[in-house]
């Protein structure tokens, strides 16, 4: 909100000591960095404190092992506060015009929503089973079915897969020499070790990775030549796979209750 702000300032020509500073990314990300910081820090305590107040705390399930009862009492819902420190910044300080930011504000809601869903279920079996006087254990059906938590990631593994396939703002720059790729859109030139490199923004399906030729993978060749016209298919499939696999790493590596 602010840089679209700060950038109807400059087409008005309206001018302040600082004004230009907001053009800089790096200067975004540093305000970012801090505001997101003082929101996990300010709020994060305030909010932590109410749902202790609240008695809105995890109930650890007794699976025998060393340390386990430590995390009893962990405030449910407390992602509320990542997810502030997440989306508050983005609104506030980045260009909120560009696919990748809202496709990531959208990915954050969605999977919050998810975990939000989860944690007041398992607070209403808490409640109930408080409210009929008999001890409460936590056990896995208290929250959201677990095949419909991976239904909600692989859903949302298909819609950024889609958009980042077939929206024709996600482009990347490569090097070219002679005639540029068909379909580019704005080619720059720069120096690097003294020579004239040449990068065009193309529409193509590769990713920068380590540990292959030139640090870049493309999924078609994945596939036969027969079948490259699908290469949707697979990189859509990749993306699913990657969401679901971090969206649970945590949970993985933990090994109680996704409490880590």
């Amino acid at each position: 909100m602010l840089y679209h702000l700060f950038d109807w300032f400059n087409k008005e020509d309206i001018n302040f000591p600082g004004s230009e500073l907001y053009r800089f990314i790096t200067f975004r990300v540093l305000l970012a960095m801090l505001l997101s910081l003082t929101i996990t820090l300010l709020y994060g305590k305030r909010l932590i404190r109410i749902l202790q107040k609240k008695l809105v705390g995890e109930t650890v399930r007794d699976l025998g092992l060393a340390g386990e009862q430590a995390k009893k009492g962990t405030p449910t819902m407390g992602g509320i506060i990542i997810i502030m420190g997440i989306i508050i910044p983005t609104l506030l300080l980045a260009k909120l015009n560009t696919v990748y930011i809202i496709l990531m504000l959208v990915a954050t809601v969605w999977l919050g929503i998810i975990g939000f869903v989860d944690d007041y279920l398992k607070l209403r079996a808490k409640r109930i089973a408080q409210q009929q006087g008999a001890a409460y254990k936590k056990g896995d059906k208290d929250g959201l079915a677990g095949w419909f938590k991976i239904l909600g990631q692989v859903g949302l593994g298909i819609l950024v897969g889609a958009v980042l396939y077939f929206n024709s703002d996600v482009k990347i720059w490569r090097e070219y020499r002679g005639t540029p790729p068909a379909g580019s859109t704005t080619i720059i030139t720069k120096q690097v070790n003294g020579q004239d490199k040449h990068f065009v923004e193309t529409k193509e399906v590769i990713t920068t990775i380590p540990f292959v030729k030139n640090h870049e993978f493309n999924y078609t060749k994945l596939l036969p030549a027969s079948l490259r016209q699908y290469s949707w298919i697979l990189y859509i499939l990749v993306v699913i796979f990657i969401i679901t696999a971090v969206s649970n790493g945590s949970n993985i590596t933990d090994g109680l209750d996704g409490l880590a």
